[in-house]
């Protein structure tokens, strides 16, 4: 198979499997953490209207569910390409940095939990996904 031709698998499969990992945490973190009473986690103004009342074990689920999903994202399709590995997964990092900023930018979360989320999650774990991949 051409490079190119899995360049194109690599990032979409590794975008996949990075929003499967994202969604199924998200999904499971109010099972584990639950929110605090009156919040539906599926309705955007419900989080953004309530954003005030989450305390800071509120954002640990979230910023595993980035974290996780970027590593397992960037692994993927650094598995899946030949070379450019670290450009590859450096695309899935960028790509998932871009929905967390659009996200913190619609809730209107606090400045550290977001700082700590789009510091930490997005570019260091798809230099690990890659790593790993190697």
């Amino acid at each position: 198979m051409n490079n190119a031709v899995r360049i194109i698998l690599g990032l979409l499969a590794g975008i996949i499997a990075g929003m499967l990992v994202n969604s199924g945490i998200v999904s499971l973190s109010g099972k584990i953490i639950p929110l605090p009473d009156g919040i539906d986690p599926n309705d955007m103004e419900s989080l953004k209207e309530n954003i005030h009342l989450f305390e800071a074990k509120h954002y640990i689920m979230p910023f595993l569910a980035h974290a996780l999903g970027t590593l397992v994202g960037a692994f993927v399709a650094a598995k899946i390409v030949l070379n450019n590995k670290m450009k590859v997964a450096m695309v899935i990092g960028i790509f998932f940095l871009a929905g967390g900023v659009t996200a913190a930018y619609m809730l209107g979360t606090p400045w550290l939990p977001n700082a700590l989320d789009l510091v930490f999650a997005y570019i260091p774990m798809a230099v690990l996904g890659k790593r790993l991949a190697d």
